[in-house]
């Protein structure tokens, strides 16, 4: 068993037997002397177990005030391969909350579970800078609207945001539902029911000028509901009605390219020569036709007509760019 299993196994004995020597100890752990010694002090010194040792036992018991009590100590059902897990998650984190808004409420935590492993701060931050996460284009969301939007998600509580658009810029004032964040190319959004104009909508959070958290409650809505008007696009694009597009795309690029799942919705299939068809639901073609631009030369549009002209003018917009 590892160090942390070893913690988890000395605390069950002390509470089930009130004390144990020495002896018992090492002969359940199957580990040296040394070793019994230095978990002991780590107990005690790191993680306030309140073991000590009673000499007319001869045995290791939990204080006094414990005696018969529900003292347990804290995370101690990790494993060491699931608290290095739980460092590379935190790294995780901070790629996605690159200000802190989250990862600041979270750090105690975290401090808990690198005292855990048994390894100071520089060797933490060593072992976190193992996992690297490459973000580009990401768009910046003010810390404060971050909370408050997320605040409102949980609470179940109604938001009033100012928000300016990103087609055109134009500014207004609304009171929303908070449903659920969605984050989506180093982009977040909030998925909402608007009563302004009694529907589901979908906020950029960088596009929130302010957000204030009201006192009603939240709109109560359905899950499936919402994912059924906001999920069938392609992308981050909802609304409308669905569109499938077909695409075909070269046998070279095939190999990887049909990894890749675009849409959870989607049909495909491997035609004889090694080219892969694919068809996927869309509302609005803007995401989409970026994405068809990394393979340009390499995929056709097949149908519907308006995806392959919209294709097309990009693809001749590109060439005269040149």
């Amino acid at each position: 068993m590892d160090r942390t299993e070893r913690f988890y196994k000395i605390e069950q004995l002390i509470r089930s037997r009130g004390c144990v020597s020495f002896a018992a100890l090492l002969e359940a752990l199957e580990v040296s002397p040394a070793t019994l010694k230095r978990d002991l002090a780590y107990l005690r010194e790191r993680l306030d177990a309140p073991i000590e040792y009673d000499a007319a036992e001869n045995g290791y018991r939990f204080g006094q005030q414990w005696r018969g009590g529900k003292h347990e100590l804290p995370g101690v059902w990790f494993n060491e391969a699931e608290l290095h897990a739980l460092l590379t998650m935190q790294q995780m984190l901070a790629g996605l909350d690159e200000q802190g808004v989250v990862g600041r409420h979270l750090q105690p935590m975290f401090d808990k579970i690198t005292g855990m492993l048994g390894v100071d701060a520089a060797e933490a931050d060593e072992l976190r800078r193992r996992v690297k996460l490459i973000g580009t284009a990401r768009r910046r969301v003010a810390s404060d609207s971050f909370e408050t939007v997320g605040s409102a998600v949980v609470k179940r509580r109604r938001l009033a945001l100012r928000y300016r658009k990103k087609r055109g810029g134009e500014l207004s004032d609304r009171e929303v539902s908070p449903q659920r964040l969605v984050h989506h190319r180093h982009a977040w959004y909030l998925d909402a029911w608007c009563h302004a104009s009694d529907g589901y909508r979908r906020f950029a959070l960088d596009g929130i000028e302010a957000a204030t958290l009201l006192d009603a409650e939240a709109k109560a809505v359905p899950l499936a509901e919402l994912e059924a008007a906001l999920d069938q696009g392609y992308g981050i694009f909802a609304g409308g009605t669905p569109r499938e597009a077909e695409l075909l795309f070269s046998a070279a690029t095939a190999a990887w390219v049909s990894r890749e799942e675009w849409h959870p919705a989607q049909r495909s299939e491997v035609l004889p020569d090694g080219r892969w068809r694919l068809r996927l639901p869309y509302v609005d073609d803007t995401e989409l036709l970026m994405d068809l631009l990394r393979h340009a030369g390499r995929v056709e549009v097949l149908s519907p007509p308006e995806l392959r002209e919209a294709y097309a003018a990009r693809l001749r917009q590109a060439v005269a760019a040149l």
